[in-house]
């Protein structure tokens, strides 16, 4: 690991501050250097959302564990699970500017089903994803707890921006994915089918 960088986990860290909780040790790497099958899943430029379902084979839906406004900036603390059979498949946070969005996908995005990255593509809003951070990260309890672990386990992530063609922020975005055991054990039972 990398040195530590408490800004790396930013929208996440505004969460657990508000719960109390110590903040994750994090460490920042090189995209090149994230091991499979996390760096497939995150070292690209797409939305997770898409990335996710592709490589699952199914829709995913949305689990808020918190959200607040500030103005026009909407943020929520996030659980992303398969709509077969409600396992978790990323966890993180997200920090919304609503006012660069249109009503139809602001309201969308309030009905807290859908992640963001699907609700964009729905409605047409035109917009780039930017990863501008890849990282690793020892899961913590509160982490073990919403991805299902038994355990403390290294888990891999990234700090996306999304933005409109105007080059509006619409979102900053930390997304962390479960252990590649997880993922394996997903992947064998698509195979089986």
């Amino acid at each position: 690991m990398v040195q530590d960088d408490s800004n790396l986990l930013d929208p996440l860290n505004a969460f657990y501050a508000e719960a109390g909780l110590p903040l994750p040790v994090a460490g920042r790497l090189d995209g090149k250097t994230v091991p499979e099958p996390y760096k497939s899943l995150l070292v690209h430029q797409n939305d997770m959302t898409p990335t996710l379902e592709s490589f699952y084979n199914q829709k995913i839906h949305l689990r808020v564990l918190k959200a607040h406004f500030d103005g026009e900036v909407y943020s929520r603390q996030v659980v992303l699970v398969l709509d077969a059979d409600e396992k978790p498949v990323a966890f993180g946070a997200i920090r919304i500017h609503l006012e660069h969005l249109p009503l139809k996908a602001r309201e969308l995005i309030l009905e807290e089903k859908r992640p963001l990255g699907a609700i964009l593509y729905n409605q047409g809003v035109d917009h780039a994803s930017r990863p501008n951070a890849f990282f690793q990260v020892g899961s913590d309890a509160f982490i073990n707890s919403v991805l299902g672990l038994k355990s403390s386990n290294l888990l891999y992530g990234r700090r996306n921006i999304l933005s409109n063609s105007s080059q509006r922020i619409l979102a900053e975005i930390i997304e962390i994915l479960p252990p590649s055991q997880s993922l394996s054990s997903m992947e064998k039972s698509q195979d089986q089918r």
